[in-house]
């Protein structure tokens, strides 16, 4: 049964980062993905240009992302450790350029989000990150190492591991992977799961007497 110190189960933005951080450290990390390819909601919001991030201050940014549910000051802390310009300076690290545009978007200056990504998983194999897509967490047994079952093209396989990085996305974009198919398996090991809604979504509205006319 295959081993590794730290397995992240799911390939996108989340995990991928989270694979290319642990494996600095000089520890055993395994990345599954349930899809035949990892980053895929990456490259669908590269059709719109890749906006990568914002050039706005950060303590202008987070005060459009307050909540009444969110811990005080989060963005702020969260953003203060990897900025904008850090953002910015990681892209260019893997040769990957970007401009600041009008709207103090910034995107890459080829705009497609697929060099970025090809760059960053080949960086992140080159760390030694063991790659494993096809693979969709079906159970995971909490212990001393844990053990994970993977749904797999040839069948049930199973890994253990010390640690588990879970990095599985919403439901909001099923072909992506982002399917919300994982609930279940929290709600067995009795983990509470707020049931998924949208964050985004759109209305219609009656439009103002004679406002056409």
């Amino acid at each position: 049964m295959p081993h590794s110190q730290i397995a992240i189960i799911g390939g996108g933005p989340a995990g991928l980062r989270a694979a290319e951080i642990a494996s600095e450290g000089n520890t055993s990390v395994t990345l599954f993905e349930a899809k035949r390819s990892v980053g895929r909601k990456f490259l669908v919001a590269g059709k719109g240009g890749f906006n990568l991030t914002h050039s706005e201050p950060v303590e202008d940014f987070v005060t459009r992302y307050l909540g009444p549910d969110q811990p005080e000051n989060f963005w702020a802390n969260t953003l203060a450790g990897f900025d904008n310009q850090k953002v910015r300076g990681w892209a260019a690290r893997m040769d990957v350029g970007t401009f600041v545009a009008k709207s103090g978007r910034v995107y890459p200056k080829a705009l497609k989000a697929a060099p970025l990504l090809r760059r960053w998983v080949q960086k992140i194999k080159a760390q030694g990150v063991q790659f494993h897509v096809n693979h969709r967490l079906v159970d995971f047994t909490p212990g001393s190492p844990h053990e994970l079952a993977f749904e797999t093209p040839d069948g049930i396989q199973t890994h253990t591991t010390d640690a588990v990085i879970l990095a599985l996305g919403g439901g909001s974009w099923p072909q992506t992977g982002s399917d919300g198919r994982w609930t279940p398996l929290f709600e067995k090991l009795g983990i509470a799961v707020s049931p998924l809604t949208a964050a985004n979504c759109g209305w219609q509205v009656a439009w103002p007497k004679g406002y056409l006319e």
